[in-house]
């Protein structure tokens, strides 16, 4: 596969159709914010095409248009792709796990909340840039769909919960932008630390509905934290689906260094 650039791609819409929510927006998210990268088998009339963004893939096309070497740049991501893929991505990578997942969609009224004394519930702006590198490694997951903690931060896309030394306590933000839904991502500082994310979730789906979006919701059938924080936000199951962590080329398509 070779990586294209935003102007040698081709139409999107066959390709990854818009109006749901699910992993088409990883791609929308990509072609809107210009963060991530596009793969395909060729330049011209490509047969096969990924949009990768977050260590997220999406694959679509032709799985009888590559070989499994030729899928080595996907390596350590999560892909999902058509049944038709599987023996080429088994072929690739010395690991193939599936993931099973969750799409919700925001359907009903979240449970009321206010935030104790001495916490701020607010957009991020440009200078809460440090507030988001300090929340260290463990966070950087949240702002990676964004470039890193800059790009969150300037982004309008996140809300934070923050204490009275300004310091991030729980942050939500649009983790993937697509043309109609917005799907949203959450963490807190502490396992104490629910309901004060609940509180930036209900304020992020405000915005996004004011942008005429939906909000939607993707996880783990096994993240139970994430489930309960969904379900007070007001999210329901739309559809479950499978993705497939992939591990290192196999074999003699190793990459080398």
């Amino acid at each position: 596969m070779i990586e294209l650039a935003p102007h040698h791609l081709p139409a999107l819409a066959d390709w990854f159709p818009t109006g749901g929510p699910g992993s088409e927006v990883v791609a929308q998210h990509v072609l809107t914010t210009g963060v991530g990268s596009w793969w395909a088998d060729r330049k011209d009339r490509p047969r096969l095409l990924a949009a990768s963004c977050a260590d997220h893939v999406v694959l679509r096309g032709s799985a009888e248009a590559l070989a499994p070497e030729d899928l080595a740049p996907l390596a350590g991501t999560r892909v999902d792709a058509p049944d038709g893929f599987l023996p080429s991505l088994s072929a690739a990578f010395d690991q193939l796990t599936p993931w099973k997942r969750m799409v919700w969609t925001l359907q009903a009224t979240p449970q009321p909340f206010t935030a104790p004394r001495g916490t701020t519930v607010r957009r991020l702006e440009p200078a809460d840039t440090d507030a988001v590198h300090d929340l260290g490694p463990d966070a950087a997951w949240l702002a990676a769909s964004w470039g890193g903690p800059l790009g969150l931060a300037v982004s309008g896309h996140a809300w934070a919960a923050f204490d009275r030394r300004q310091r991030i306590t729980a942050v939500s933000c649009t983790y993937f932008r697509g043309t109609s839904h917005e799907e949203v991502a959450a963490y807190t500082t502490s396992t104490r630390g629910h309901r004060l994310a609940l509180a930036c979730v209900i304020a992020l789906c405000a915005d996004i509905r004011a942008r005429g979006h939906t909000p939607s919701w993707n996880c783990s059938v096994h993240n139970r934290a994430s489930r309960l924080l969904a379900w007070f936000a007001g999210f329901r199951l739309v559809r479950g689906y499978v993705h497939y962590a992939v591990g290192n080329p196999a074999g003699r398509f190793r990459l080398a260094g």
